[in-house]
């Protein structure tokens, strides 16, 4: 990839942050400002197909840096993130795959 396609990708993934960042401080703000506001707490168990120490380590910082979720966890193996939600869905380990995760291959690549 060319230096001017790897920043592009950079950008990417900083703007995906900042998207996921306003979004999951919308849903923390409402959870707060409504207490009674129904909630899905999760840990859920993310495949990893990232595999570098710097990717895992991104990824998990990532996702930690959004508000609702925490890094918890990588198996020995390196194969699987544990992930504390907030507000667990059908979708949550589709998302942060498709999402951060996708993102970050990218940078990395």
């Amino acid at each position: 990839m060319s230096v001017i396609g790897k920043a592009a990708a950079w950008v990417r993934l900083g703007g995906l942050f900042c998207r996921e960042l306003v979004l999951s401080v919308t849903d923390v703000l409402l959870a707060v400002l409504d207490p009674r506001r129904p909630l899905r707490p999760a840990i859920v168990a993310v495949p990893l197909d990232v595999k570098s120490d710097a990717g895992i380590a991104l990824l998990a910082n990532m996702i930690t840096l959004t508000p609702g979720t925490t890094s918890l966890h990588v198996s020995a193996d390196r194969r699987t993130l544990y992930v504390h939600v907030m507000n667990a869905s059908e979708s949550t380990v589709a998302d942060i795959k498709s999402g951060f995760e996708a993102k970050v291959l990218e940078v990395l690549t």
